[in-house]
């Protein structure tokens, strides 16, 4: 008789246990003979010449005592955990496999529960990613988060932690791996290193982007910024989107809230527009204060900021408003509407100041056109920065940049460029007394715009 297929015992055939004397009965014989021919065919040649012909069945085993294990090292193998699990052991100790991973989008909040182990999940929204306590989950869970829509705001359970904060936002566009201890959270500190290499390792001053302009829904309280970065010395932020602040208020965090460091908007002011970045996400904000230096600006509202480099200006007028304005590459602003600072405005021999509608406080080129009218003839006016001192018109003296009237009670006209004080002035003087009248276009406010 055969093998029995369940237990794998062969049992001869009855009649094949002889005695002396005995005459042999060739049939169980016959029978023994070919069965254990059978067997051996149905064998595995130890020295690998045929194949299974059918599913190899080793016995279960234990870590220590593998049910498939080596000559040489026979704690060394494959055995079966609980479960239906398979299970490795080297040197009697099992070894740990990671799950397959598993990827996911995800469009909105969600809670990381214990089968997300090892998943991969991209966030194509702004979304909260909560996180079951971490006693649950248990130590080595690992979970892969993608911020590719929005940011994510990391939420551990309870009072847990990650990497020692309550929270931690996941800038659109980066990624982060998060480790279980079984206590708290932590992350592979790759979102944080990419996020402070260009504060640790970057040096220089400059805005790209950032470009001002009046917003056309409340174009004379409110101030757009479009999409960009700034830059000073190892200070960096960068917002992708454009971004909105009011000077009608004082400063609030996001887009469209207050701007300014204190006090309410006054009339004919310089608001100097400051980018910050914010300590615990870095997030871009800004904030307008009447100061031409970091130095100067009220920072009580400004707790968890830093004040990263000025970014541009904005002027009012009599009414508080914000005088409309175009922002050209390089800093240079025009008016939309020329001011006229000086009407049949007396000018002398005298060298005098001459006050214009430009930012205060900073040193600014204005973009001038002039008229000049005298009773003499042959006499210029000549209109300098303030910093080349007290300066003489007429062609024997410094010269001029109006021209030369020829008839008297005529006019002459003329424009330039010419740098201001730090409070706002240039310095005028003519050949001969007269008259003249002042067109301020614009001003070129330096803040390192490249473009």
């Amino acid at each position: 008789m055969p093998r029995n297929p369940s237990t794998g015992v062969y049992s001869k055939p009855a009649g094949t246990t002889p005695s002396v004397g005995q005459v042999i009965d060739p049939a169980p014989w016959n029978a023994l003979t070919t069965d254990l021919g059978n067997e051996i065919t149905n064998s595995l040649p130890r020295d690998g010449s045929a194949p299974m012909a059918a599913p190899l069945k080793a016995a279960g085993g234990t870590v220590s005592a593998p049910g498939l294990g080596f000559a040489s090292n026979p704690l060394t193998g494959i055995y079966l955990k609980g479960g239906g699990v398979l299970g490795f052991t080297q040197n009697g100790v099992d070894v740990v496999f990671d799950k397959a991973s598993v990827y996911a989008a995800k469009s909105g909040d969600y809670t990381a529960l214990a089968p997300d182990d090892n998943a991969v999940h991209r966030f194509t929204a702004p979304a909260t990613l909560t996180l079951t306590a971490a006693a649950t989950l248990g130590a080595n869970w690992h979970y892969c988060i993608i911020a590719d829509g929005g940011d994510v705001t990391i939420d551990p359970n309870g009072s847990e932690t990650i990497d020692g904060a309550a929270t931690l936002v996941l800038k659109d566009g980066y990624s982060v791996e998060i480790i279980c201890s079984g206590a708290a959270f932590f992350t592979n500190k790759l979102f944080a290193r990419i996020q402070s290499k260009a504060d640790s390792s970057a040096v220089g001053d400059f805005v790209v982007g950032l470009v001002l302009s009046n917003n056309s829904s409340s174009p004379t309280t409110h101030v757009d910024f479009s999409a960009g970065s700034a830059r000073s010395g190892a200070s960096f932020v960068a917002s992708a989107a454009s971004f909105t602040k009011r000077v009608t208020g004082t400063f609030a965090a996001g887009t469209g809230a207050g701007g300014l460091d204190a006090g309410a908007v006054a009339a004919n002011a310089t608001y100097f527009a400051y980018a910050l970045r914010k300590n615990t996400d870095l997030t871009f904000d800004v904030v307008f204060s009447t100061s031409a230096t970091i130095d100067g600006i009220t920072t009580t509202l400004l707790t968890g900021y830093t004040i990263v480099k000025c970014i541009g200006v904005v002027l009012t007028d009599g009414s508080s408003n914000i005088r409309p304005f175009v922002l050209y590459p390089r800093d240079e602003y025009t008016f939309v509407t020329p001011v006229k600072d000086a009407a049949n405005a007396a000018i002398s021999t005298t060298s005098t100041f001459l006050a214009l509608t430009v930012p205060n406080g900073a040193r600014v080129k204005a973009k001038l056109r002039f008229q000049y009218t005298s009773s003499a003839t042959t006499a210029a006016a000549l209109f300098s920065d303030p910093s080349q001192g007290i300066l003489a018109a007429s062609i024997g003296n410094d010269g001029g940049n109006v021209g030369s009237v020829q008839v008297a009670g005529n006019y002459a006209i003329g424009s330039a460029d010419i740098w201001t004080n730090t409070n706002k002035q240039i310095r005028q003087v003519a050949g001969a007394a007269g008259n003249i009248w002042m067109w301020t276009d614009g001003f070129y406010f330096p803040c390192g715009r490249a473009g």
